[in-house]
């Protein structure tokens, strides 16, 4: 295992890659636990206010990231379009420091997070790239290792904004996310080398851009990744309510179950990566919802908070498996696309937590936790059968 990932590094610009997304990850996690507060206390936002906020400035990020996505398969320079979409986040993240009106600040930082959102999708789509040049056989470590950075990072972004908090308040949170970015533009400015692979048949990325909602072994998939992201997203938002309110646990309880999970989670995500040559990533993505079925039954029916530790060697399998194989699914089914592939899969992403956020505690506030988690058993079990009932080809464009 050691001379697979120490053979990673022999990748075009796959150092530079881990610590672009290493520090995006760190950047992102430093604010998120805090932007809620700063928007509500702050500034005066409702809690629905603030939910139309952060849904309008999210899904400006999914129609920018579909329209980059579609160009820069076919030919726009990769690099630039990283440079572009890091400067336009630390932007978007002064400008909360700068405009206190809600509408203003709700325009500007939607224009702004849209421009930025290509940011991942299109690391990962150079990534994938290089990886593709350098004919490595681990094509699925790779981009696993790369993901587990950026996990690593929102395990690392917490401490730092508690400590910077602590110091400079949310002006220090806030200008330190911007110098994150700006710091991934320059060593991408100074070290990202423009690449010129040769594509198989522009006509056919553009064709499978356009169209690939209309394509069932692309469509069908993504209907599942997006099930399978609500899941995610409601039981980070209901997991620690159902402990604290439903069985009576304490905080610490919720801080065992939530440390135990991310901590499984990295070593979990690099040990699938490893597995790539041996089972397929349509395979794992089966066995990630079997996992998850299995794991909110196991919600369903517990009774003390204890039973939920040695859960989460499930509920960790089941994230590393759609956060660390869900990329490289995509981008097998799309392979001289990989623009458009990261894209699907991080819209994916954006529309679930949206979803899971929006629907999560409503659903609880009117049926109870335990229903919530009998809901997310019906979605497991349908990408389930969706995923089952798409069989990968080898190639799709």
């Amino acid at each position: 295992m050691y001379v697979r990932v120490r053979n990673l590094l022999s990748i075009k610009g796959y150092s530079l890659y881990a610590i672009s997304l290493l520090l995006v990850g760190i950047g992102i996690s430093i604010t998120s636990p805090y932007l809620p507060l700063f928007l509500t206390e702050n500034l005066g936002m409702s809690t629905g206010a603030f939910g139309i906020f952060m849904a309008i400035s999210s899904l400006s990020g999914v129609v920018v990231s579909s329209y980059i996505a579609k160009h820069s398969d076919n030919g726009m320079d990769r690099k630039w379009i990283i440079i572009i979409a890091t400067i336009s986040a630390a932007l978007g993240y002064t400008a909360y420091l700068v405009f206190q009106n809600f509408f203003i600040l709700l325009i500007v930082v939607t224009v702004f997070n849209g421009i930025a959102a290509p940011v991942m999708p299109q690391i990962y789509a150079s990534a994938h790239e290089s990886t593709a040049a350098s004919k490595t056989e681990d094509k699925t470590l790779a981009i696993s290792t790369l993901r587990s950075l950026v996990s690593l990072g929102f395990l690392i972004g917490p401490l730092f904004g508690t400590i910077i908090l602590a110091l400079s308040g949310y002006r220090g949170i806030f200008l330190g996310t911007a110098a994150i970015y700006l710091i991934v533009a320059i060593l991408v400015f100074f070290f990202l080398q423009k690449q010129s692979f040769v594509h198989k048949s522009v006509k056919k990325k553009v064709e499978s851009s356009i169209a690939w909602l209309k394509n069932r072994q692309i469509r069908q998939p993504f209907i599942a990744f997006l099930f399978l992201f609500v899941i995610n997203t409601i039981h980070l938002i209901i997991t620690p309510l159902f402990i604290v309110n439903e069985l009576n646990g304490t905080y610490k309880d919720v801080g065992i179950v939530v440390s135990v999970c991310a901590g499984l989670e990295i070593p979990i995500m690099l040990a699938l990566g490893a597995l790539g040559k041996k089972i397929s990533n349509h395979t794992l993505m089966i066995y990630g919802c079997i996992i998850a079925v299995i794991y909110y039954f196991i919600l369903g029916v517990s009774t003390h908070p204890w039973q939920l530790i040695p859960a989460q060697l499930l509920q960790a399998t089941f994230v590393a498996i759609v956060m660390g194989i869900g990329l490289s699914y995509f981008t097998e089914r799309l392979p001289h696309s990989p623009g458009l592939a990261t894209t699907i899969y991080y819209n994916g992403s954006t529309i679930g937590r949206l979803v899971g956020s929006l629907s999560g505690g409503f659903i609880a506030q009117i049926l109870g936790c335990r229903s919530v988690f009998g809901l997310c058993l019906i979605f497991a079990i349908l990408s389930f059968l969706i995923l089952w009932r798409t069989k990968p080809r080898e190639v799709f464009v």
